[in-house]
């Protein structure tokens, strides 16, 4: 390759889709937020998750701002199931732009010991279980939406009169790439919520049982993207069937939360959600004048979409070897560490940390692990990589550390919140 050549391929990789201010090459050294992320993994030591906070208040204004064009009063619940390192849950707190997505009693218990109060949390969970509603019952400012009729039976016993909400499953989902094993709802027949056949006795058994129905919830699928908008704005629309029955039946809602699943990109064929588009359909569905000037609040739950591109996972080469015709980069963390590559496959871009000069290499990227699906990216053309060297995976800050395992006993991690002021 000629340095003509080499130069090319250099500014190629230095405007790759993923580039972004906050992300980017310096000198041929990644940075987040300012910082040298190979300094920054050496000094750690083991297999490091580094997240950019100034990139999660910027995802945050970003649905606050889109939600506000709506016109309709909202509320915004990150979904901590996404991650629940503390201090970045302290600082979606000190931002005052979000409440907490709980799904757990764990999970509730955490959120307020980093400071959230009770009527900041909304608790939406599964296969409820009477140990996890006794907690509830001792935390009445929380709000909770149940997704059977034997959770609001059981819930009514121990709380008489409390507000709740019910999660309703439409029988129709959406995902990135389509993906089923990403959708909560579809035509086959999952755990989540109450279905349209039920309808009508939830919402009796509601009122027989004295409880108060203030919200509507539902939570269709991950990932979804600008070119599948007409396909959710189809489901909002059979949302709205379940919202016209309670209203008709007189009960007293309040809310309508559309759960989370905003997508962002993975590949540089995946194309940015167009906020302005989603907020339109919003408006357009739910407004007042779908609900013969009924005002409802507006809530949502996205976890990923806050949290997932202000991430990477830095882990090292241990071994750069051809076997056959594949030329292996073996990482000190696997899969373990960030399960959603080997399980959904929802990738997270490798990157190296150091950008050296010469011809691309087709290299397959392997994890220590004792599993063939251990496997992060596959024939991925790269800056030539040595032994020592750091690879950033992009994409990690959601559902990456807080779904880690132990397995293989290789689950030792650090994890750190860089702010671009810090040195």
């Amino acid at each position: 390759m000629s340095n003509s050549q080499a130069q090319a391929a250099l500014e190629t990789e230095a405007s790759a889709w993923w580039t972004r201010p906050d992300l980017h090459y310096a000198q041929d050294h990644l940075a987040l937020a300012g910082q040298d992320l190979a300094k920054l993994a050496h000094a750690a030591g083991i297999p490091a998750f580094f997240y950019n906070a100034e990139r999660v208040q910027t995802k945050l204004m970003q649905v606050d701002t889109a939600l506000q064009s709506t016109g309709l009063p909202h509320r915004i619940f990150y979904a901590m199931k996404a991650n629940r390192f503390a201090p970045l849950l302290g600082f979606i707190r000190s931002t005052g732009l979000a409440g907490i997505d709980a799904c757990s009693p764990q999970e509730l218990q955490f959120a307020l010991s980093c400071g959230f109060q009770e009527s900041d949390i909304s608790y939406t969970a599964t296969s409820v279980s009477n140990a996890d509603l006794d907690v509830l019952a001792r935390h009445p400012n929380v709000h909770i939406n149940l997704d059977s009729l034997s959770s609001l039976r059981r819930l009514a016993a121990r709380c008489p009169g409390r507000a709740i909400g019910l999660r309703v499953n439409p029988a129709q989902g959406v995902s990135y790439g389509d993906n089923a094993l990403l959708n909560y709802s579809g035509a086959k027949t999952t755990k989540f919520g109450i279905y349209r056949e039920q309808w009508g006795e939830a919402l009796q058994t509601v009122r027989e049982l004295g409880l108060r129905l203030s919200a509507i919830h539902f939570h269709v699928g991950i990932g979804y993207q600008t070119a599948q908008l007409p396909l959710w704005e189809q489901i909002v629309q059979t949302c709205a069937g379940f919202i016209d029955d309670a209203l008709a039946a007189d009960h007293p809602l309040e809310r309508i939360n559309l759960g989370g699943g905003l997508g962002l990109p993975h590949t540089e064929q995946d194309v940015l959600l167009d906020l302005t588009v989603w907020a339109s359909i919003i408006r357009r569905q739910l407004g007042p004048e779908r609900f013969h000037a009924r005002i409802l609040q507006i809530a949502v739950e996205p976890g990923d979409f806050l949290v997932k591109d202000a991430g990477v996972l830095v882990l090292q080469a241990n071994t750069v070897e051809r076997k056959r015709e594949t030329t292996f980069v073996g990482l000190d963390g696997g899969f373990n560490l960030a399960m959603e590559p080997a399980f959904y496959s929802l990738p997270c871009a490798p990157v190296p940390c150091l950008r050296r000069e010469g011809s691309t290499q087709t290299v397959t990227l392997a994890g220590n692990i004792n599993e063939a699906l251990d496997i992060w990216a596959r024939d991925v053309a790269l800056s030539p990589i040595e032994e020592g060297d750091y690879i950033a995976l992009i994409n990690a800050g959601g559902y990456a550390s807080a779904m880690s395992s132990n397995h293989c006993m290789r689950g030792q991690f650090y994890e750190r919140l860089l702010f671009p002021s810090a040195s």
